[in-house]
This record gives C-alpha cells, structure tokens and sequence, in this order.
C-alpha cells in the first residue's frame, strides 16, 4: 500500500541522488531492515562508525514515530552526491494525523507517548540536515541526510 501523502520532499535533493530504495514501514521487522540498509549505505560513503552509529540512531527513531504516530508508511532511502560529497539522505512519509504543534514536537524532551521524547530533536541533532512536511489530518513527510566529513 503506497503512502497517498503529497510532500515536496520527495523531490528534495532530486538532482543530488544517485539512487533510491523504498521501503514498507509497518512492523519491528521492517526496522531491523531499515537499519541494515542504512548501516550499509553509510559504510559504503566510509561514514566514520560514530556517524555510521547517529545516522542509524536517527534512522531507527524516525521509522519508530513513522510506525507508531503515523500508522505506518514508507521510508526512502537516497544515495547523495554533491561535487566531491558523499552522503545518504532518508525521508520517511505517512498518512497519518500529522503533527498539530510542530515546534512542541521539535523541543527536547516532548512526548506523547510516554517515551523518552528523543525522536524528532534527537533525530534532527544527529544528522547534518532535517526537514519536516506535516499537515494535521494530512499525514507528515520527515527529510534526514548525513554527509561524509
């Protein structure tokens, strides 16, 4: 089931991609593949294993709210090159309610689910750029991309 959920981010960076892999977002297992995907695209730029370790922390918390706030939905995950720079970039897409207060949802410590309130900021402070795309009863589109150093 594809995700009906219009963003420009999709496009993000269109110029800049080399190659992109689609993936479900809807179970645990699809995070564990998730992660393995991206572990191996960030090896594959020679990522050091301390932004291998943020980009798939990020990766893993985005495809959590992903499946828990939004429903489930698709993540896209882009092989970048600009000039001499390498990275990956992943934007993860729902049709879910959307965020109603999205600058709440970007400060430290805000959850609605009891967690630790580390997804969206923490995510946003791992990776080297973010973008959010959301619209209440709409669904939201989260843009991360981590550049080799």
């Amino acid at each position: 089931m594809a995700v009906a959920f219009e963003t420009e981010l999709l496009e993000r960076d269109e110029r800049l991609r080399t190659a992109r892999l689609s993936l479900p977002l809807r179970t645990d297992e699809d995070v564990v593949h998730l992660r393995k995907h991206v572990r191996e695209r960030a090896v594959g730029i020679s990522l050091s294993l301390v932004d291998q370790t943020k980009l798939v922390t990020a990766a893993s918390e985005l495809a959590r709210n992903t499946i828990k706030y939004g429903g489930g939905g698709e993540v896209h995950l882009d092989a970048l090159v600009d000039g001499f720079k390498k990275g990956v970039g992943l934007i993860f897409v729902d049709d879910g309610p959307g965020i109603p207060d999205l600058e709440l949802a970007l400060r430290d410590g805000y959850t609605t689910g009891g967690g630790l309130g580390l997804g969206l900021s923490g995510s946003k402070r791992l990776c080297d750029e973010f973008a959010i795309d959301t619209r209440p009863g709409e669904g939201t589109a989260v843009c991360i991309i981590k550049w080799k150093r």
